[in-house]
C-alpha cells in the first residue's frame, strides 16, 4: 500500500512540475551600488522560477534583451545579467578616462512586468532608460511574447494567421489615428517611414486593453515626437491572430 501510495505521489509530482501551464515568478534585482556621481545600473524584472522549459526560454530571452540594452560598444562579452552590468560601468571608465571632461556619469535603469497572460500566451513588457552622454538619454519599451504551452518565444510572423492583411488593416487603422488622408504617402502629414510606405514595428505586445504596435522614437519620426503607438482592441485584432485574448 505505501508503494503504490508513494508512486502515486510521485507521479502527480512530476505533471505538477511539468505543468506547462504553471507558471510563478520572484523579483529580480541587480545594481551597482549607490554612489555620487558614479554610473548607475539598476535592473528590477520578474525571474521565472523552476527548470521548466518555458521558464528557461523566457529568462533566457530577458537576460538577452537587457544584455543588448546595456552593451554600449559593438559587441559585448557579457554572458549574463550581472556582467552586462559590469561591462556597461566599464565602458563609461573606459571613454571617462580619455576623455574625463566631457563625460557625465551614465544611467541604465530597466523594468519588467507581465504585460498580459492568459492560458496560453504571456508578454513581458521591458521598460528602459539609458544615458550614455550627450544631451539626452532614451527611453523605450519592449514587449517579449511567448507561448506558454511549447516554451517558445513568439515572434511577429507567429502572431498572425496572415501578416500580410493584418499589415493592410492596421495601415487603415493607423491612418485614422494620426489623421493621415486615405490615398497617397504614408508620410504625407510629417512621418518618416522608409520608401513611403507603411510598415509594421518590430515591437508589437499583448496588453489588457489590446494589441499594441510600438514604434520607437526616431523608427518613424522625431526623438521629439517620442515613441508613436497604436492600441487595436481585441475586437478587432482577434480575427487576425493566432493567439487571440479569448482563448481559455
Amino acid at each position: 500500500m505505501k508503494s503504490k501510495l508513494t508512486c502515486l505521489l510521485i507521479f502527480f509530482s512530476f505533471i505538477a512540475c511539468n505543468n506547462k501551464d504553471s507558471l510563478s515568478f520572484e523579483p529580480l534585482t541587480i545594481a551597482t551600488d549607490s554612489c555620487e556621481n558614479c554610473t548607475s545600473v539598476r535592473i528590477e524584472i520578474p525571474e521565472a522560477s523552476g527548470k521548466t522549459k518555458l521558464s528557461k526560454t523566457i529568462n533566457a530571452a530577458l537576460e538577452g534583451e537587457i544584455i543588448a540594452l546595456l552593451n554600449f560598444g559593438e559587441e559585448s562579452n557579457a554572458q549574463n545579467l550581472e556582467e552586462a552590468k559590469e561591462v556597461f560601468v566599464s565602458d563609461y571608465e573606459e571613454l571617462n578616462g580619455k576623455f574625463p571632461e566631457e563625460s557625465m556619469p551614465w544611467e541604465a535603469a530597466i523594468e519588467g512586468t507581465i504585460a498580459f497572460e492568459n492560458k496560453v500566451i504571456i508578454t513581458i513588457k521591458l521598460e528602459s532608460y539609458i544615458y550614455t552622454g550627450g544631451a539626452h538619454g532614451y527611453g523605450t519599451s519592449r514587449f517579449l511574447n511567448f507561448d506558454k504551452l511549447n516554451g517558445v518565444e513568439l515572434y511577429q510572423e507567429d502572431l498572425f494567421n496572415n501578416l500580410d492583411e493584418f499589415k493592410i488593416y492596421s495601415e487603415t487603422l493607423f491612418r485614422k489615428q494620426e489623421n493621415i488622408p486615405a490615398e497617397g504617402s504614408i508620410n504625407n502629414t510629417g512621418f518618416m517611414f522608409e520608401t513611403e510606405n507603411f510598415y509594421l514595428p518590430d515591437n508589437l505586445g499583448y496588453t489588457e486593453t489590446g494589441l499594441l504596435l510600438f514604434y520607437e522614437p526616431y523608427e518613424i519620426a522625431s526623438f521629439a515626437d517620442g515613441p508613436i503607438t497604436l492600441t487595436i482592441p481585441y475586437t478587432q485584432a482577434n480575427s487576425f491572430l493566432r493567439y487571440t485574448q479569448q482563448q481559455p
